[in-house]
C-alpha cells in the first residue's frame, strides 16, 4: 500500500553549507547521511517523523553521471539546484507495481539500494523508478525495516524528535508549479495511482492525498523554472517562509 511521501530528493552544491542555510534561516535541523557509493551521491537528511528532505551532493560526478539519481543531481546543479524528484513510501512495492502497472504505469523492476552512514552502519531499501526521475515523475520506495533509520525504536524517536524551529515537524504539501495541470495529473494518476481534485488554494491548483500529505499541482508558466513548495507544520512552530535550496519553504503552527 502507498502510504505517504517517503522524501524529497534536494540537489545542492555543499551539503555543509546547505545544511547550515536551512538552520540558520527555518530552525530545521539535517542530519548526517552518508554515501551512496554505486552512485556516486551522498547526502545529509532533515527528518519530519517517517518523511524527510534528502540533501544531495556528488562526491564523484563521472560516476554520479551514469547514475539513475545522480545524472538528474547533476543536471539539477547546473542551473544552481533545486528539487531533482521525490518517492512515495510504500509496504508492499512489488505489489503496488503490479497494480499500477494495470492502469499504465511505466515504473522499472524494483532494484535494491543502499546507503552507508558515517557510524557504519547500513540503510537498504528497494526502488521501482520511471525511466527518467524529474519532480512530476517520482518513484517507489520501500525501506528494510531490519536496517538502520526504519527499526522501531528508531522510527518512534523521529516522531517525537524536536527541530530548533520548535516541536516535531511534519511534510504537509508538496506543492509544484507545472506548465499543464491536466497532462500533469494525468502522469500522476497513471504512474502512482494519485487522483486530483479542484485544491481549495484556488487559482487552477489541483490537490491528491497521499496518507496524511498533499501533492499540489498548480499552473506555472512555459519555460519557468520549477520552484517547489514544501510547506511543514507542527504544534509550536512559527509562522515563517524563506526561498532557499531552490525551493519556498513554509512553515506554520498547527
Amino acid at each position: 500500500m502507498l502510504t505517504g511521501i517517503d522524501h524529497l530528493v534536494i540537489a545542492v552544491p555543499d551539503l555543509d553549507a546547505a545544511a547550515a542555510d536551512l538552520e540558520r534561516e527555518l530552525g530545521i535541523q539535517a542530519d548526517a547521511g552518508g554515501r551512496h557509493e554505486r552512485l556516486g551521491t551522498l547526502n545529509r537528511l532533515s527528518w519530519f517523523g517517517d518523511s524527510y528532505v534528502e540533501l544531495i551532493a556528488a562526491f564523484d560526478p563521472p560516476l554520479a553521471a551514469g547514475s539513475w539519481i545522480g545524472a538528474p543531481t547533476l543536471q539539477a546543479l547546473e542551473t544552481g539546484g533545486g528539487l531533482v524528484t521525490w518517492s512515495i513510501a510504500t509496504d508492499a512495492i512489488d505489489a503496488d507495481r503490479e497494480r499500477l502497472h494495470a492502469t499504465g504505469s511505466d515504473l522499472a523492476e524494483p532494484i535494491s539500494g543502499e546507503r552507508l552512514r558515517p557510524d557504519g552502519r547500513m540503510v537498504r531499501w528497494r526502488l521501482a523508478g520511471p525511466p527518467a526521475v524529474t519532480p512530476t515523475a517520482p518513484f517507489l520506495i520501500e525501506h528494510d525495516p531490519a536496517g538502520a533509520e526504519w527499526t522501531p525504536s528508531e522510527r518512534a524517536e523521529r516522531a517525537a524528535r524536536r527541530h530548533p524551529a520548535g516541536g516535531p515537524v511534519r511534510l504537509e504539501v508538496l506543492e509544484l508549479p507545472v506548465p499543464d495541470v491536466n497532462r500533469a495529473t494525468q502522469r500522476l494518476l497513471r504512474a502512482a495511482g494519485l487522483r486530483f481534485r479542484p485544491s481549495l488554494a484556488g487559482g487552477g491548483a489541483r490537490d491528491a492525498s497521499l496518507g496524511s500529505q498533499l501533492i499540489r499541482l498548480r499552473p506555472g508558466r512555459h519555460g519557468e523554472a520549477l520552484t517547489a513548495v514544501i510547506r511543514l507544520a507542527g504544534a509550536g512552530l512559527p509562522n515563517r517562509s524563506a526561498d532557499l535550496l531552490g525551493c519556498r519553504w513554509i512553515l506554520r503552527p498547527a
